[in-house]
């Protein structure tokens, strides 16, 4: 197979990101490892973004999505009933919903989660009759319009070429030093002169997966439910990236006592790297017209089909979860050799979302690219780039994962040792 890469040079947008870090063909994948068109091997701590938290190419869901399509199983169906979409919404009533006290509704959106959180937005505004909305810093929610507005990063903002409306910007937790964030954003409310028009959401990622691994906690995120409460907002939980078990449960706000008006589903929702999205509402905010928001690829049938198989496969009981727990553990561990040898470093986020904040976008860069030298693929995270984001598939071994914290262990010490890279 050639691996002259100039076709992509010559054809493909300059919008493309990662292979820029990680320049080379890659040809196969499976787990928690890939492979180039030259034979080598790569250990995957990226997983499409937190796309593939149950690895590369599972053999039940590989063989259920084959079985299907062999069988002429429906490929695109538009909404209407089919018989993958009934078995994917009763095992997700079954397994997800009920054992944990939900009755939402889903609403199957466009593809991305971009989609799911447009939807959102909407609905919002649709059910409250208000515009605001209430985003944090370092949120990242999506790159379409609506959902542009509520993100922060500058670099993000500015490919929009026109004015960003509808969203006010408060501080997330821990933002600005010496605030109290509920706080402010409790006294600002509660001041009529304060300028912030009555909300129809606070819109918030339990877990900021592109704005630095700032992980909220449980007091915070139930003060913003009291205040959604009490001010006739709805409150929008996020979890396309923190969810699917990335943060050691089912929702990545789970056992924070706080219970979603909305939540944008996606990434692993599918189980197996497939397009879908959907929207979870609570039931009487369900106020939509047929088609009032639709999309000619709401609700992917393959995807029904390999969500299903995750969710009986890893979520009937919870021998997963207590994986996850077990695995967030060695990560931590991992993770702090790595930032003892670097002064003033220090770990960030939860359950299997975590990294090390490194102080510097140019070190963090640099590790990383010294480790794809070493066969690990690894990203960056946070306003300067300054974290170092393990985002490994959940199924990962913990021997796998042991391999992997070495090679960014090794590729640590060797910058800092040889101090060919200084944290600014």
């Amino acid at each position: 197979m050639s691996t002259d890469n100039t076709i992509f040079e010559r054809r493909e947008s300059e919008a493309r990101s990662y292979c820029r870090s990680f320049p080379t063909r890659f040809t196969r994948a499976k787990g928690s490892e890939m492979w180039d068109a030259e034979g080598n091997r790569y250990i995957d701590f990226l997983a499409g973004c937190s796309s593939l938290n149950y690895g590369h190419n599972d053999p039940d869901m590989q063989a259920a999505l084959v079985a299907h399509i062999q069988a002429d199983g429906i490929t695109h169906g538009l909404d209407m009933f089919t018989d993958t979409k009934a078995a994917f919404l009763t095992a997700f009533e079954e397994i997800v919903l009920k054992p944990r006290g939900m009755d939402h509704k889903v609403m199957m959106t466009g593809p991305t989660g971009t989609n799911a959180v447009e939807a959102a937005l909407k609905l919002a505004r649709k059910v409250t009759g208000r515009k605001n909305v209430i985003a944090f810093t370092n949120g990242f929610h999506g790159m379409t319009m609506g959902a542009l507005a509520a993100t922060g990063n500058a670099g993000k903002r500015a490919g929009a070429g026109t004015d960003l409306e509808g969203v006010t910007r408060m501080p997330f937790e821990g933002a600005l030093e010496g605030v109290d964030s509920l706080s402010y954003l409790e006294q600002m409310l509660s001041n009529p002169s304060s300028g912030i028009d009555a909300p129809a959401a606070f819109l918030i990622e339990p877990i900021q997966g592109e704005g630095g691994l700032n992980a909220a906690s449980k007091e915070f995120l139930q003060g913003l439910q009291r205040l959604a409460r009490e001010h006739g907002a709805l409150l929008i939980l996020d979890d396309i990236q923190a969810g699917c078990g990335r943060a050691g449960t089912f929702f990545s706000f789970e056992e924070m006592g706080v219970t979603p008006d909305l939540i944008p589903m996606a990434k692993s929702f599918s189980g197996m790297g497939l397009p879908f999205a959907a929207l979870l509402m609570k039931p009487e905010l369900d106020i939509w017209g047929p088609a009032e928001h639709n999309g000619t690829f709401r609700g992917n049938t393959h995807a029904f089909v390999t969500a299903r198989v995750a969710l009986e496969k890893f979520w009937k009981d919870d021998a997963f979860q207590r994986e996850l727990a077990e695995k967030a553990l060695l990560l931590t561990t991992g993770l702090q050799a790595v930032a003892d040898e670097i002064p003033g470093a220090t770990l960030k986020g939860r359950g299997l979302m975590q990294g090390v904040d490194v102080g510097s976008g140019a070190l963090a860069g640099a590790i990383c690219a010294r480790c794809f030298e070493a066969g690990l693929i690894i990203e960056t995270s946070g306003a300067e780039d300054e974290v170092v984001k393990v985002l490994a598939p959940l199924t990962t071994s913990p021997a796998l994962m042991e391999e992997g914290l070495g090679i960014l262990l090794d590729a640590t010490r060797a910058l800092t040792d040889n101090n060919k890279i200084a944290a600014e």
